[in-house]
């Protein structure tokens, strides 16, 4: 008896769950079944769930108009580069903040939280002007340096202290015993343990730079070097009017990887998010 109402409740729970996702998951549907539609019918009311005339034209224009394959793999490789350098600085820094003593390390803490009070849009002209100095503008360094340097490796370092600073102290004391060093014991026994955290701040880092959109607007100019966000913007008409097709289709083969990555994935990320202490 109790097999069967726990089957039922499992049902009921599941029945649940499905209705709760339809806002969520509708409208990502409407977006890549609307990708093969006619324009026409694309705002037909009521809208349609299947299409009945579906066409790849749209996909196909998308690289006509616009360099869009180069356009992909300036966001994917620098997505890339972003999530590897974000890894490594915010690692290394939560580990100091988490293990390592020294005078205002509190203090310095707090400072280095502060940097999440900052919206980006505040600090965007002062380092427009730096990076022109350097030379930097139109090219793909400040969309790499800013994120790295910026609000998403503060985040992610807080998230690696929290880790750090939940692994038992005998671990360090063994290390110690054994002969290792501070970086010795950091790279051999702390890091493989934090792959948890690591996960977690490796997937809301590449997804902040995937879907970076301010700074690629102001840094780039040339439509080569554009990344996804910024070129989804530039499929328009000779009236500047949208062209909903091609746009519906660009935007849905720049999101549906990213669901696909968060798919497979968000069991780590939920793991890191639980061993950090985050836990909404």
């Amino acid at each position: 008896m109790n097999s069967r109402l726990s089957a039922r409740a499992k049902v009921g729970l599941y029945g649940v769950l499905c209705l709760l996702a339809v806002p969520f998951v509708f409208p990502t549907w409407w977006m890549v079944t609307s990708s093969v539609k006619p324009v026409r019918d694309i705002f037909a009311f009521p809208p349609s769930l299947i299409p009945t005339e579906a066409s790849l034209s749209a996909y196909r224009r998308v690289f006509e108009l616009q360099p869009f394959a180069q356009q992909y793999v300036n966001s994917a490789y620098i997505a890339a580069v972003v999530t590897v350098g974000t890894l490594a600085v915010s690692a290394l820094a939560g580990y100091a903040f988490a293990r390592i003593r020294f005078r205002g390390q509190q203090v310095l803490f707090v400072v280095v939280l502060v940097g999440l009070l900052i919206p980006s849009e505040v600090t965007i002209v002062p380092l427009f002007r730096m990076f022109h100095s350097w030379g930097m503008v139109d090219t793909h360094w400040p969309l790499i340096l800013v994120p790295i340097l910026g609000a998403p490796s503060v985040l992610a370092t807080f998230i690696m202290r929290q880790f750090f600073i939940a692994l038992p102290g005998e671990l360090e004391e063994a290390a110690r015993v054994d002969g290792l060093g501070r970086f010795a014991t950091f790279w051999r026994i702390a890091l493989p343990l934090a792959r948890p955290a690591l996960g977690a701040v490796a997937i809301f880092t590449f997804l902040h730079s995937w879907n970076l959109y301010l700074e690629p607007i102001v840094f780039l100019s040339s439509p080569e070097k554009f990344t996804l966000p910024q070129a989804l913007t530039q499929f328009v008409d000779a009236y500047g009017g949208p062209m909903w097709d091609v746009q519906l289709s660009a935007a849905s083969m720049t999101a549906i990887p990213v669901l696909v990555i968060f798919v497979i994935a968000q069991r780590q990320f939920i793991e890191g998010l639980a061993h950090t202490g985050l836990k909404g």
